[in-house]
């Protein structure tokens, strides 16, 4: 079995292979740009996780994995010009070293080359590969565009934030792990366990994400604490505290995301307080680990020896154990 270190090697040797040419050359440099910026590789190592957990070839293996890593940072591009952000991985986003048009058109042309790649794969999985990652690029656009209209939405509920973060974050988790099995030659069935597996971690990574953003230390988590609160973000954490809050805790949150002039650190610090006193942060810890451990369960599921799955295991439970 692969170490994690040889396996994001690998990747990042294939990524640094693959230098995208044409003309003009606007519509090249910057995919060069953005795969240049680094990055865990998360989803890309996690394919050829699964496809070494069946025996597979992960050098056979390794251009769906760089489909799946070009497929993500077009997510990124595309994302960051809605979002209208000014840096990625602290260097310029590709909307604002070019420009927006410019932004548009290279992700485009990343999406057409990720499905180029994935499809250097053998002819008998090529068709359930493609259905997989066919199904995941719709899901992803999905989750993005519910989370844009539950900006503009009230009363959205808890199940209907899971989905949406299934699909927007989990799914490309999931299908990563989903795709590498089955180019191990992996049964549908084994391959789907696989995928709830990476589905359930990837729900519980984005709770483990909005509890971070107001309990974690910002020094060592990278970014400002209490980002979702001054954005108004309908996270599980707002959202499960208007589902408790009553009397004057229900006044106040009433108050600080309704009011456009509050000061951005005294409405986190007066959030946070209403957090603290219903108890949040302790029910969300439980919220994560409940899909943690559903995710474990899947995996142990899988009937391959235990010390293949070591890897993933430990995988899992380094991604769910951050500095905060």
């Amino acid at each position: 079995m692969h170490q994690i270190q040889h396996l994001q090697q690998l990747v990042n040797q294939a990524i640094a292979g693959k230098t995208f040419k044409g003309e003009p050359a606007e519509l090249y440099d910057p995919i060069n740009y953005i795969m240049s910026l680094g990055g865990k590789r998360l989803r890309p190592v996690l394919l050829l996780m699964a496809t070494d957990l069946f025996s597979g070839s992960v050098l056979k293996a390794l251009e769906p994995a760089v489909a799946i890593e070009l497929f993500h940072n077009f997510t990124l591009v595309h994302d960051d010009i809605m979002d209208k952000a000014p840096l990625r991985r602290g260097k310029p986003t590709v909307h604002a070293k070019w420009n927006e048009n410019v932004a548009i058109l290279s992700g485009d042309v990343m999406l057409v080359e990720a499905y180029r790649l994935m499809m250097n794969t053998e002819d008998q999985v090529l068709r359930q590969v493609l259905d997989v990652f066919n199904e995941t690029a719709a899901g992803v656009c999905r989750g993005q565009q519910i989370d844009m209209n539950f900006e503009q939405e009230d009363g959205i509920t808890i199940p209907e934030y899971l989905e949406m973060i299934r699909l927007k974050t989990a799914v490309l988790l999931a299908a990563s792990l989903r795709i590498g099995a089955l180019l191990g030659g992996a049964a549908a069935d084994d391959a789907g366990k696989l995928y709830k597996f990476g589905e359930s971690l990837g729900i519980a990574f984005q709770l483990q994400d909005d509890i971070l953003d107001v309990y974690g230390d910002p020094e060592k988590f990278g970014k400002q604490t209490g980002g979702d609160i001054i954005a108004n973000k309908k996270t599980w954490l707002l959202l499960k505290s208007r589902e408790l809050a009553e009397g004057l805790d229900e006044e106040e949150l009433n108050y600080w995301f309704n009011e456009s002039d509050a000061g951005p650190s005294e409405k986190v610090r007066a959030v946070t307080a209403v957090f603290d006193r219903l108890g949040i942060r302790t029910l969300a810890e439980a919220e994560m680990n409940d899909h943690a451990e559903h995710a474990l369960q899947q995996l142990e599921a899988i009937p391959v020896p235990a010390e293949r799955k070591k890897l993933l295991r430990e995988f899992a439970e380094q991604l769910l154990v951050r500095e905060n």
